[in-house]
């Protein structure tokens, strides 16, 4: 009998027997979701998350936790490969149309360790990690372009040989999962749901002009606004049906929301005072809540774990939403998506369910590439010396067991623009001048909070007594900086920053 089987079998038989099992996993992933746009985050939310509010009154709830760059396909990469993104060959930026797959073949990732423990896997809305696309000639993007380039005349024409009618290699199915259903993004071609390694409608049509996203193939009839309740369905979906089997599933869902086009569904129109964005957000609770009410209704909520979380800080339109509807995403927080102050790559990031104590705030500070050795260690994976380099256990602070110092030695943040910074401790150095981001908050919003743009080289905040980053004080702590400096080059020479 293969291995794979001979687990199988064993599980189900131990399941029948009445033994204990391994839990169920389920993450959500947020898109561009900000730290100050769920309400238990944020008392003066202007957009209700009751669902996600009951998951912290429930479980664990982090406020220091971390994505590992600001942007979302180098998140992606992390979370599922327990190894800092900017050790890939992706540098900066994320990745564009037709881009060629991130995760190299041979990389151990989250789904295929958890197959390798008897679960079933599943991925169910935005991948953006990439696929290799049937061309009329074999040829292939990124022999024309680097991977992460934008250059949209060279994408737009090459888009002209793509087949759509064949196969889609190198996808989701091949990096660990049992089974895919999506979008590669919501506002990039082709504009049609991918189901495994293949189109479902075939794309015929052009995206129309006054449709939000890059110009590209469409799917008759498509709409934006169908994406997100679409992958909502299928999620509930596979959890109910999923519940019946033997063995423990573990399902990834990355959402496609709040992330540009805002289109929440007319339903959600209206539904809160942060204008459209607002109620796109509040969907995005729905959708948890809908995922949480069929692991309620399945019978397996005992047995299943759920962390929540976003894959970066928020876009930069919420800047608007703050002038406009006085909502702050990013909360006290300065900074948005893509950018290395907090703003950036503090998230959201809740634990749920079995094992997982109730109403617990958690200041531990984490990065997701953590969930890899976390998960690993849950279902007694040894983890090999080359996979998840950057992946510490954070099992204490997720079931509430002591400890005697924090489980990071330091966290590394990453900018698309390739910058770096170093969070150690209540400190944290930025090695950029704006931030990392490419786009500084508006002059309005400084003004604001006080802040005053200064000519040092980096930056130094001391973020218990300076949250909002508003303090430089590189130039006064030297020797801090020194050090930082040189653990943060330790960590980029020595290809890890685990030791195991």
């Amino acid at each position: 009998m293969p291995t794979s089987n001979r687990r199988r079998f064993l599980l189900s038989a131990a399941a029948a027997a009445g033994g204990r099992k391994h839990p169920n996993l389920v993450i959500i992933l947020a898109d561009d979701l900000g730290y100050g746009d769920v309400a238990c985050y944020n008392p003066q939310s202007k957009i209700p998350t009751p669902n996600v509010d009951r998951l912290a009154t429930e479980g664990v709830r982090f406020v220091d936790a971390h994505t590992p760059c600001g942007v979302c396909s180098p998140t992606r990469y992390g979370l599922l490969t327990g190894c800092y993104p900017w050790r890939s060959e992706l540098k900066e930026q994320v990745l564009w149309p037709y881009d060629k797959p991130l995760i190299g073949k041979e990389r151990l990732t989250l789904p295929k360790m958890l197959k390798t423990a008897g679960y079933s896997t599943a991925c169910i809305g935005k991948w953006h990690l990439g696929w290799d696309w049937a061309t009329t000639d074999g040829s292939k993007v990124n022999s024309l372009v680097k991977i992460g380039d934008p250059q949209r005349p060279i994408r737009d024409e090459f888009a002209k040989k793509i087949r759509y009618d064949r196969p889609i290699a190198e996808g989701p199915i091949t990096r660990g999962f049992d089974s895919y259903f999506g979008v590669d993004l919501p506002n990039f071609p082709p504009y049609t749901f991918i189901e495994n390694d293949r189109v479902t409608v075939l794309p015929t049509e052009q995206k129309p002009e006054a449709m939000f996203g890059w110009p590209g193939a469409m799917a008759p009839g498509w709409r934006l606004e169908n994406v997100l309740p679409e992958v909502t369905r299928r999620a509930v979906q596979h959890i109910r049906r999923q519940s019946k089997r033997p063995e423990p599933y573990f399902l990834y869902l990355p959402l496609t929301a709040p992330h540009t086009p805002i289109a929440p569904d007319d339903e959600f129109l209206g539904q809160t005072k942060a204008g459209k964005y607002g109620d796109f957000v509040h969907q995005v609770d729905w959708t948890v809540g809908q995922v949480m009410e069929a692991i309620r209704q399945s019978g397996s909520a005992e047995n299943t774990i759920v962390l929540f979380t976003s894959d970066n800080g928020p876009e930069n339109l919420t800047y608007p939403v703050l002038r406009d509807f006085g909502h702050a995403s990013a909360g006290p927080l300065r900074g948005a998506k893509r950018m290395l102050w907090e703003g950036g790559h503090r998230v959201p990031f809740m634990a749920w369910g079995r094992g997982v104590p109730k109403g617990k705030t958690e200041r531990e500070i984490i990065c997701l590439t953590d969930i890899m050795t976390t998960v690993a260690n849950l279902v007694g994976h040894k983890l090999p010396p080359n996979a998840a380099e950057d992946s510490y256990d954070i099992g204490p602070a997720l079931f509430g067991r002591p400890r005697s110092r924090p489980i990071r030695e330091a966290t590394v943040h990453h900018s698309m623009n390739n910058e770096y910074g170093l969070r150690q401790g209540d400190w944290v150095l930025i090695e950029s001048k704006n931030g990392g981001g490419g786009t500084a908050e508006p002059d309005w919003w400084r003004q604001m909070h006080g802040i005053q743009q200064d000519d040092q080289p980096a930056a130094l905040y001391h973020l218990v007594e300076d949250l909002g980053e508003g303090k430089n004080l590189y130039s006064q702590y030297p020797d801090r900086v020194k050090a930082m400096r040189a653990l943060l080059e330790k960590y980029k020479s020595e290809g890890r920053s685990v030791t195991r």
